[in-house]
Parts: structure tokens; sequence; C-alpha cells
């Protein structure tokens, strides 16, 4: 399974269609602040799934603070990163996603591309789309394994 990972992308919804295009990804997984922007290109998508968490800049979206799923046996943990005060480090998260039982743990709102694995857990934060320097990662679960690219729009 590939999936396309973005976050923070501020009304630049011609980043998304072009990523998208270019990565063919099976799932898009949005992690906040303009998660709207998704709803926009969806119709140019219909047989990409979208998933996207509420941002900072979402505040009146009905969407979710955090979203928890189990994909190819991975327990993905998704959520933007203010709640957890994530501009100031990722003890936090970190803590709540492996309370969680997270294989995955999902968050933006930094605007900095971060990708490592700790104590079991894959950690991506793929940067902003919309903003500076307009990153995005691409996952692939494959055989059991995750694998992860840190990729410039």
């Amino acid at each position: 399974m590939r999936i396309l990972v973005i976050s923070d992308s501020h009304g630049n919804k011609g980043a998304i269609r072009n990523v998208t295009a270019r990565e063919a990804p099976d799932l898009i997984l949005h992690l906040g602040d303009y998660e709207r922007d998704c709803a926009a290109i969806e119709s140019d998508f219909p047989q990409i799934p979208f998933r996207s968490v509420r941002g900072n800049c979402d505040r009146s979206s009905p969407g979710l603070d955090i979203d928890e799923f189990t994909l190819s046996g991975k327990r993905f943990f998704m959520t933007h990163g203010n709640l957890y005060g994530v501009k100031t480090g990722y003890t936090s998260i970190i803590q709540s996603a492996a309370g969680r039982g997270a294989d995955i743990l999902l968050f933006g709102h930094t605007h900095d591309a971060y990708y490592t694995v700790m104590r079991g857990i894959a950690i991506v934060n793929p940067g902003s789309i919309g903003m500076g320097r307009k990153t995005y990662a691409v996952l692939e679960l494959k055989n059991g394994g995750i694998k992860c690219e840190m990729l410039n729009v």
C-alpha cells in the first residue's frame, strides 16, 4: 500500500494535485491546517480515499483532532500536533503514540519534515506541502514493513 502523507497545505491545492498525480497513492492522509483543501480536490481523484484531521487553522471544522486506524496490520496514530506542543518537543506526542500502541505516528504543525524510528514507532512529520520548503512524505507498507520517503514538491 502506497500512502501520501501531507500537512499544512494552507490553501495550496495545486501542490496537492501535482504530488497526487505524480505519486499515484492508494490513500491520502492530511494532517491538518486547511484540511478543507482535500475536499476541493477529492473530485479530481475519486478513486483515492482521503483521511484528515483538523489543525489549529481548522478550528471551525467538524473534523477529528485525532484519528486512529489499522492498515496492513500497522496501527496509525494521526494528529496535527498542536495539542501536543510539538513546536517545543516531541516527548508528549511520542508518549501518547506509545500508550496507544501505535506503529506509525503522523503529525504536522511545525512545517519541518522529520522521520525517525523510536521505541519501535515510525515517527513521520511530512513538513508543509503549502509553505516554505514544500515537502511531503510517501509511506509504503509492504510485507509487514514500513518504508518512508521524505520528498520535495
